[in-house]
């Protein structure tokens, strides 16, 4: 019996910008080949969600030379407002054990 494509829903409990942002925290001086090549994304896709995290305001980047250094803003609050309350740090400190 052919069973066809599986009609399963994929997903997963953390977002890639929660990946990119865990990968970021663990080494501020990470480069966005080695983002991707943890997170199991394109530099493409690292290079947009840098960007979204910065407008965002959960992170900034200082240029040194020809390399990145990041900045986490451990103090900002979640964006969604079902989980308000806890800051990033809180939550970083949880995924970063």
């Amino acid at each position: 019996m052919n069973e066809g494509p599986s009609t399963t829903r994929q997903w997963t409990f953390l977002t890639n910008h929660a990946r990119v942002l865990v990968q970021i925290a663990r080494d501020p001086g990470i480069r966005v080949r080695d983002i991707a090549a943890r997170c199991l994304l394109t530099e493409r896709a690292v290079q947009r969600i840098i960007v979204d995290l910065e407008d965002a305001g959960y992170l900034t980047h200082e240029r040194t030379g020809r390399s990145n250094h990041y900045h986490v803003q451990a103090a900002k609050q979640l964006r969604h407002p079902a989980d308000a309350g806890p800051s990033l740090a809180e939550l970083l400190a949880v995924l970063l054990h």
